[in-house]
């Protein structure tokens, strides 16, 4: 197996856990940005590309917004 899919696999939790606490405590940042990186995470885990590749179209749809 390869390492950028299990780096993927785990991204995709942190991400959905994140997401969760947004929700929790009301947070849109939060809940934004975990769906964010569990995408990303999803991307790596798919494809097993490197995490900066597989995050790049979420960081730059991000700084087109700010």
């Amino acid at each position: 197996m390869n390492w950028d899919r299990i780096e993927g696999n785990w991204k995709q939790v942190k991400g959905g856990i994140r997401q969760l606490c947004g929700e929790l405590t009301g947070n849109q940042f939060g809940v934004i940005a975990g769906q964010c990186a569990s995408r990303a995470g999803r991307h790596q885990a798919a494809y097993g590309m490197a995490k900066e590749r597989a995050a790049r179209p979420f960081v730059e749809w991000q700084e087109q917004r700010e």
